[in-house]
């Protein structure tokens, strides 16, 4: 890891504010980049509250929200994010083969046309760094407009989340092996 944790007694008060609130948080914890995140307490604040907005509280189901968020992490690559986000994805309800097929870089079969926009929505952020007119369009029939900003916001912060993870070489707990090539 190219960063050291700082521990509670080395966070100045800015940092510890922020610590405390994640802790008493739905999270019950601090998410792994905010210890980046706090070498800048105010970003941290600000981010790990969007996070738990984006993570809990969106009108999206559990399996859709970690669809996009897996999409997200295996576009970047983020081997923390992959190993976190894909055991909440099947606690979600979200198919192991739909999973797979995301780590594989294979486009999965959908039988809900909601996962199957979620999907091309967050593919095509990533891939064509927008949405065409069609798949907009698409996306706001079945999802409305509060369900797209809100996956556009997952795929954003889960960017951000990202390039953290990878910048900083955030390992995985001991014993566990990366499963994204």
């Amino acid at each position: 890891m190219r960063l050291k944790w700082l521990s509670t007694d080395e966070m100045s008060a800015d940092q510890k504010t922020v610590y405390d609130e994640s802790i008493a948080s739905k999270r019950g914890k601090p998410p792994e980049p905010m210890m980046a995140w706090l070498h800048s307490p105010e970003m941290a604040k600000h981010a790990t509250r969007l996070g738990a907005f984006l993570r809990y509280d969106t009108s999206l189901t559990p399996a859709l929200s970690e669809l996009a968020i897996l999409v997200t992490a295996r576009h970047w690559t983020a081997h923390f994010e992959w190993y976190a986000h894909k055991k909440m994805a099947l606690d979600g309800g979200l198919s192991p083969d739909i999973i797979e097929d995301i780590k594989q870089r294979r486009t999965p079969s959908f039988t809900d046309p909601k996962a199957r926009v979620i999907y091309d929505v967050a593919k095509s952020l990533h891939e064509a760094r927008g949405l065409s007119q069609p798949l907009h369009d698409e996306a706001v029939k079945l999802l409305g407009e509060r369900g797209l900003v809100e996956i556009i916001g997952l795929c954003g912060y889960y960017t951000m989340v990202s390039m953290t993870l990878n910048t900083y070489d955030f390992g995985l707990p001991d014993g566990q092996i990366s499963e994204l090539a």
